[in-house]
């Protein structure tokens, strides 16, 4: 005990988390103050010097707005929801199963998917004349032309709404999983179904109470991201009028004081959307709670809503699961397609000339691509090992959830101030800037994946090094690094994969100078050209699933991986 004590007084990084930290929050901060001032009327580099609310009532009369607005609101609390319950469905049904198994081992791989790519493959599926309707045609559906339906792009966002309850009830799936991995619910859950519980109904009643708080934040996370959503919404949303964050984009790329200053007001406005939905789910989750004790009170052994739960959560995930592996199945072969007529369900032959012409547009995409995500996942890892050093374990519960603001606050609502902040500081469209923003949004997920196995360390090997005499860095460098080696690679394959996918911070802090694949890739969505669009989308599909495999298959120390694991 009394070496723990001295390696703790000795802890020369302890200033390093509020340093991390303010470089995080500092320019968020920033940020959400640049588009504050816009929102009132101050827009000096337009000519705008006059306080005025005129944003705002331009904002509300815009004719688009209500109905953007109602959009957005369906879509992220509906995707949300939905995403939620067939998680939870999916955990409960399947849990301790063969098929709990097999869906774990796909869970890594699906979320490694980026959400341009998959809402380019996803269109590609769903489109009058994509895939499925190829497989239907003619023998079940008779037709002999591609419909004439709005599937992609529907007035009421139901492509979108579909899109990402998909896309988002994987991940939610996977924080059940860790969450129940930290969770000592086993004993009770085999003790409720020794008394009569159903497997599923059991799972409800024991476990779900306990995990819930865990995966909170999380659930904040996605509820505010479906409601910001910008990549996805652009290729599968509708666009007479779209959700309100492409519509703010749009406003934002009209250059004119009047449509900026708009634009400004409703990043504003998301904020407190966002605040306020989050809020309104918030009491739904105390509602909710308390209509559970009641069931959990009466005693019942099961029912038939313990059943519809775990039926959605099956059908929702095998759902995903299929839609994500088809979606990268249909990239490759319009990517490899040199004709493909309707209606044939493959395409009549393939060819690699896609590949060869793309090449000169292609090269400066992945290198672009590469060198950020290499450069922000180094720097957030780095970060990350320093900031879990300075904790020696963990970050405390108000760390996690500062870590958690860039994730819940609507990118839109900061981005614009920021990209003022560059353009201030003469980096406005550069690498650094670029590289900088993606660090807000990467270093997040870098030291939530990292955290447990630093935690999970045998305190007594580091006790043991310092009382040999090595200082805090030395041990840190000599010791404590070699043994973490494989959860590194994988928590900076993890920070790649994340900025591989970002688009909308690549939009601003890039300024049109920067492109990257995500970028090209939303681009190249609503064009004609899907051999292109799909051989875009499949390389920056490509990108992040090389990146965990080889930090998957990476050599690690055995010593490091028993210690992580116990």
């Amino acid at each position: 005990m009394r070496n723990a004590v001295i390696v703790r007084k000795g802890n020369v990084l302890a200033p390093v988390p509020a340093v991390v930290f303010a470089l995080m929050i500092g320019p968020i901060l920033l940020g959400l103050f640049g588009t504050l001032l816009p929102a009132f009327g101050y827009h000096p580099a337009l000519g705008a010097t006059q306080w005025s609310l005129a944003a705002w009532w331009a904002l509300f009369a815009d004719p688009s707005f209500a109905t953007a607005l109602r959009i957005t609101l369906v879509t992220g609390l509906g995707a949300t929801l939905m995403a939620l319950t067939i998680a939870i469905g999916a955990v409960a049904a399947l849990h301790n199963s063969r098929a709990f198994v097999y869906l774990k081992l796909w869970l890594a791989p699906t979320l490694a998917f980026p959400f341009a790519s998959f809402a380019v493959g996803f269109a590609f599926l769903a489109a009058p004349s994509g895939l499925i309707a190829r497989i239907l045609s003619p023998w079940l559906t008779g037709w002999q032309l591609p419909p004439d339906l709005l599937i992609l792009g529907d007035p009421n966002g139901v492509a979108l709404l579909v899109a990402l309850t998909l896309k988002e009830c994987l991940f939610l799936i996977l924080m059940l999983v860790a969450a129940e991995g930290q969770s000592q619910g086993d004993a009770a859950l085999r003790s409720a179904q020794t008394m009569g519980y159903v497997p599923t109904r059991a799972w409800l009643v024991v476990m779900l109470p306990q995990l819930y708080p865990q995966i909170r934040l999380p659930v904040y996370a996605v509820l505010a991201a479906s409601l910001a959503s910008v990549d996805i919404a652009i290729v599968l949303g509708p666009a007479a009028p779209p959700p309100l964050a492409p519509l703010t984009l749009d406003w934002y790329g009209q250059f004119n004081a009047g449509d900026q200053m708009k634009a400004a007001a409703a990043s504003v406005l998301q904020v407190f959307l966002s605040i306020g939905v989050v809020a309104l789910w918030w009491l739904g989750e105390h509602t909710v709670g308390y209509l559970f004790c009641g069931i959990i009170s009466s005693g019942r052994r099961h029912g038939v809503i313990d059943q519809a739960i775990g039926w959605i959560g099956v059908i929702g995930a095998g759902a995903a699961l299929v839609t994500a592996t088809s979606a990268i199945l249909v990239l490759l072969l319009w990517s490899l397609a040199s004709s493909w007529t309707w209606p044939d369900a493959l395409p009549q032959a393939i060819s690699l000339s896609t590949w060869r012409e793309s090449g000169a547009t292609l090269a400066p995409l992945v290198g672009n691509t590469v060198v950020v995500a290499v450069a922000t996942s180094v720097i957030a890892t780095g970060a990350a090992v320093l900031v879990l050093e300075a904790g020696i374990g963990h970050p405390q519960r108000r760390q996690i959830g500062i870590l958690y603001i860039p994730l819940l606050l609507p990118q839109i609502s900061f981005l614009f101030g920021l990209q003022l902040l560059w353009n201030w500081l003469l980096l406005d469209g550069t690498l650094s800037a670029v590289i900088f923003t993606h660090f807000l949004f990467v270093l997040p997920y870098v030291l939530l994946v990292l955290s447990e196995p630093y935690r999970a360390l045998d305190p007594r090997i580091a006790i043991t090094a310092r009382a040999l005499g090595a200082g805090q860095i030395r041990t840190l460098m000599a010791v404590k690094l070699p043994l973490l080696m494989r959860p590194l690679a994988v928590a900076a394959a993890v920070g790649f994969a994340v900025s591989v996918g970002q688009y909308l911070p690549t939009v601003f802090a890039g300024a049109g100078r920067i492109s990257t694949l995500a970028t090209e890739a939303v681009a190249l969505a609503s064009g004609a050209d899907r051999r292109l669009a799909g051989v875009v989308a499949l390389t920056l599909t490509a990108l992040p699933f090389a990146a965990l495999l080889a930090a998957l298959i990476a050599p690690g120390d055995r010593a490091g991986d028993r210690s992580a694991s116990e």
